[in-house]
C-alpha cells in the first residue's frame, strides 16, 4: 500500500472517529439540557433552564457580583440582572452590599435556595456515580484527563495519573 493511500485511509478513519465522537457529544449535550430543564422545573415550576444555570453558578461561586456573573456566563448584564431579580422574587438569592465596592452588591444563595436546589438535584445526584460503578479508577482518571485535554486544547499526556483534578 502506498504512503498516499495509507495517509488517505488514516484521514478517513480519523474523520469517521471524530464524527462518532461529535455525535456522542451531541447526545450528551441533549441529555444535559433535559436534566437542566427537569432540575429547573423541580426548583421552581416554569423556571427556564437559563435561570437555573444562573442560580447554580451563584451557588458555585458562593458570593458574586452581577458583573462577574455576566462575565462568567458570557451573557448580557441586563438579562442576568432580570434573571437575578426573578431568583430574588422566588426567595432563592439575596443581595448584600459589596464591602470592596459600595456601588455593587454581592449575590448569594439563600438557605431556602440551597435546600430547594438539593431537593431538585436529588433524583440525578447519584446517576454518574452509578453509571461509573463498574469502571476502574484508572478508566475514570483517563476519561477525566482526556476530556480536560480536549476542552483545554492540549495533547493528552501519556500517563493518566499525571492529571491533577485539584489543579483546576
Amino acid at each position: 500500500m502506498s504512503s498516499t493511500m495509507t495517509d488517505s485511509h488514516d484521514l478517513e478513519a480519523r474523520t469517521e472517529a471524530v464524527r462518532a465522537l461529535e455525535a456522542e457529544f451531541g447526545d450528551m449535550v441533549n441529555r444535559m439540557r433535559r436534566m437542566l430543564a427537569d432540575n429547573a422545573h423541580r426548583l421552581s415550576p416554569g423556571m427556564l433552564p437559563a435561570a437555573y444555570k444562573v442560580f447554580t453558578t451563584i451557588v458555585r461561586r458562593e458570593r458574586v457580583t452581577l458583573s462577574a456573573l455576566a462575565e462568567t456566563l458570557v451573557a448580557d448584564k441586563g438579562q442576568i440582572s432580570r434573571t437575578v431579580r426573578e431568583l430574588e422574587g422566588l426567595g432563592l438569592v439575596t443581595r448584600t452590599p459589596d464591602p470592596d465596592d459600595g456601588r455593587s452588591s454581592l449575590i448569594s444563595a439563600t438557605p431556602q435556595g440551597l435546600a430547594r436546589l438539593e431537593t431538585a438535584r436529588a433524583p440525578q445526584q447519584s446517576t454518574l456515580l452509578q453509571r461509573l460503578d463498574s469502571w476502574s479508577i484508572d478508566e475514570i482518571d483517563s476519561l477525566t484527563r482526556l476530556l480536560h485535554a480536549l476542552s483545554s486544547g492540549q495533547t493528552p499526556a501519556a500517563q493518566p495519573s499525571t492529571f491533577d483534578a485539584a489543579s483546576n
